[in-house]
């Protein structure tokens, strides 16, 4: 069958990116399982590439004509889903899309990217109001009365890749816990299963830019870019005197903005950082309406391996994870929706939609891309497999 449809989605993930035996085994936790994990495992991702958000509407798809169609052999219920997500191991689908990324890169995914990163962020998700599990985290007034409560957890993107981002893993974190511990964690366990050589660098935002966490990147083996904010009084004030009043030593075009760059690699180093020096930078990006943007930042890649101008790409990758990441999960792949407030549930289905999140845009930037046509939209696609669903020759796509 030729065009985009549901059932060549899953060949690609199955065969191109060697998801087979994760589908076939996704760690089901179940004693007894009446219907089988495959089918369950599969309805998710393939839901969420659908953009269908919730459990009761994957019933229905497993109900309807289109079962096949979407590679579903067994109806089921949204009961099912449930009683399965809480039982899965997670770790079995974090190696899963490592291997997925792992493939992609063998496949050439990002072969004219220079440097990969992996930027690091956290948000909150999955606001509710009803009985508080432990990942839920209040939500106080000014009285400091409860109104609901979050979910909050850290996602880990490779960016940096030619407008390709994927995610790579998520750690959630509850009341008693924090961003910050959460982000080491994840840090370590997703260079653990990618592998030292798979990146070039870590990028995050200013939270980051702590002597631990610093620390943390240094012991995985991976220079950082991180945002250089208040957070330090020292270093930040060393800057200022530093470039103040000094013309940029480097002016070049980003499109239609012009960008200025001062850019030193002999800092001191706060007393906890065990760096022997801090190379820092700041950027001055003019837009054709007037608009002035200002960022500082630091790193520990020596200037003679990273110019000025890779150093303020690298650092403008981080935002890769706020728009192909949060934004794009929460307002196009349900990130927002809590489809079973347990949670193992709620940390499973979250990395369900980073598997299918890989799938589909390695699909359609990559898979779809090859020869001369151009890059297919998410919304197109979208469209397109919805209009395909029940049908055994799909449309002329013109």
């Amino acid at each position: 069958m030729k065009g985009p449809h549901a059932s060549q989605i899953q060949n690609y993930a199955c065969y191109c990116l060697g998801l087979k035996s994760y589908f076939q085994q996704p760690g089901d936790g179940r004693v007894h399982p009446q219907i089988p994990a495959p089918d369950l495992i599969w309805a998710v991702v393939m839901g969420r590439i659908l953009r269908v958000t919730s459990f009761l509407r994957l019933e229905w798809l497993a109900h309807s004509p289109v079962r096949a169609e979407l590679g579903i052999q067994n109806p089921f219920g949204d009961d099912a889903l449930a009683y399965c997500t809480e039982r899965m191991d997670p770790e079995t689908t974090r190696v899963a899309l490592a291997a997925a990324l792992h493939q992609a890169k063998r496949n050439k995914a990002f072969e004219n990217s220079r440097f990969i990163g992996l930027a690091l962020d956290g948000t909150g998700a999955g606001r509710t109001y009803k009985e508080p599990c432990p990942l839920c985290d209040p939500i106080k007034d000014a009285k400091d009365q409860v109104h609901g409560h979050l979910h909050h957890f850290v996602l880990i993107s490779v960016v940096g890749t030619g407008g390709l981002t994927l995610p790579v893993d998520v750690e959630p974190y509850g009341p008693g816990d924090s961003e910050y511990a959460a982000a080491q964690r994840l840090l370590r366990r997703a260079v653990a299963h990618l592998g030292p050589r798979f990146a070039d660098y870590v990028v995050g935002d200013g939270e980051y830019a702590t002597a631990p966490f610093l620390h943390t990147t240094d012991a995985v083996g991976l220079p950082v870019v991180a945002r250089l904010k208040e957070n330090l009084p020292l270093l930040a004030a060393a800057l200022r005197a530093r470039f103040d009043g000094q013309p940029p030593h480097a002016v070049f075009q980003d499109g239609k903005d012009r960008v200025e760059i001062w850019d030193a690699d002999d800092f001191d180093p706060w007393e906890t950082l065990d760096w022997p020096t801090v190379r820092a930078m700041r950027y001055r990006q003019h837009k054709p309406d007037g608009t002035v943007i200002q960022a500082e930042w630091l790193t520990n890649f020596p200037i003679a391996k990273l110019g000025s101008l890779s150093f303020y790409r690298l650092a403008k990758s981080r935002w890769k994870i706020e728009n192909q990441g949060f934004n794009d999960g929460k307002n196009r792949y349900g990130m927002e929706h809590i489809c079973h407030h347990q949670p193992n549930s709620i940390l499973i289905v979250w990395l369900l939609i980073a598997l299918a999140m890989v799938i589909e845009r390695l699909y359609r930037l990559r898979y779809l891309h090859r020869g001369g046509h151009g890059i297919r939209s998410a919304m197109d696609l979208l469209t397109y497999l919805w209009l395909t669903l029940g049908s055994r020759s799909p449309p002329d796509p013109g």
